[in-house]
């Protein structure tokens, strides 16, 4: 495990790889469980779902649906933002807040392993977390074709990786971003409500996840989130800004998507003298979440809720 700590580059043009991932990878879970078929199962209950008012993509035919695969629920065809606020006791609310944004290659969500249970083990500690249900891109209506077509796809993930610039981005991924800029807005405003410190709000994504929240970050100038954490996302160098938040990554050496010899985002928060710490893990695949394997892996969450203590998120008086 290194830590770095870094100062800042001129905010601009930043260098994404993995377009890959962009145009479709999923975040299979890989290695972490055998049952890999996709089950169709019916729309779970949501009461606490709040939807964010972002425009509906006009062109999409084919409705939600959520199925499971590797014991977890997923959903796909996401037309409707939404956030989901899983509060802690306000006895033991520490103020802090963060925004879970599940992986899946902006084809689907993760909804239980990167989303409902990071935000419930995140409550546990005293904070305030918010599962964010983004927008996708739409994919063929029978199951069959979908899982066909993602499994295509990842068998490719190996492929060489072009390189982004920032208004590709803001493009490729427009309609995210608007959810994730919603979804900071509405925490600030409801943060009496919510027992949640304004200026504490972070963001933790997994996968594709993770690339949203490193676009955020870099490209919406209103959200400034207060830390993020990229988990097993993408690790390209990027034009670091001189305010960029504290970030934690955690990634296993056997990901078949992001891992490899680039640790150019370490690098460029390091060069930058901004915090951040890195987690390499042996194993663990990609995916891995809150699934609990044999790898070292699985301490991810313990480790980022160490870092979080260290950066006064937890250890803060409630409100």
């Amino acid at each position: 495990m290194l830590k770095f700590h870094f100062l800042a580059l001129a905010k601009g043009r930043f260098l994404l790889t993995n377009v890959l991932f962009l145009v479709g990878l999923t975040s299979y879970a890989v290695g972490a469980q055998t049952n890999d078929e996709m089950t169709i199962i019916a729309e779970p209950a949501q009461p606490n779902a709040i939807e964010l008012g972002t425009s509906l993509s006009s062109d999409h035919s084919v409705e939600e649906s959520w199925y499971t695969q590797y014991g977890s629920r997923f959903v796909r065809n996401v037309t409707v933002a939404t956030l989901t606020p899983v509060l802690p006791d306000p006895a033991n609310a520490t103020g802090a807040a963060v925004i879970v944004a599940p992986g899946g290659g902006f084809r689907s969500l993760s909804m239980d392993n990167e989303g409902w249970q990071v935000a419930t083990a995140l409550a546990e500690q005293g904070i305030a977390a918010f599962v964010l249900k983004y927008r996708l891109n739409e994919t063929p209506k029978e199951l069959s074709d979908f899982q066909h077509a993602m499994t295509s796809m990842f068998s490719n993930a190996a492929r060489k990786r072009p390189t982004f610039n920032p208004d590709e981005m803001k493009q490729a991924i427009a309609p995210q971003l608007e959810d994730a800029k919603a979804a900071f807005a509405l925490i600030r405003k409801r943060a009496d409500e919510w027992h949640v410190d304004p200026d504490r709000v972070g963001m933790i994504g997994f996968s594709a996840g993770a690339m949203l929240t490193l676009s955020t970050t870099l490209l919406v100038d209103e959200s400034q989130p207060a830390f993020i954490a990229n988990i097993y996302g993408p690790l390209g160098a990027v034009n670091t800004p001189a305010n960029a938040p504290p970030l934690f990554v955690a990634i296993a050496a056997d990901d078949p998507i992001f891992s490899g010899n680039d640790f150019g985002l370490i690098e460029s928060w390091s060069k930058a003298k901004r915090p951040v710490e890195f987690h390499f893990y042996e194993q663990g695949g990609h995916g891995f979440g809150m699934y609990q394997k044999e790898t070292t892996s699985t301490g991810w969450f313990n480790a980022f809720s160490r870092w979080l203590t260290m950066h006064g998120m937890i250890a803060e008086s409630p409100l």
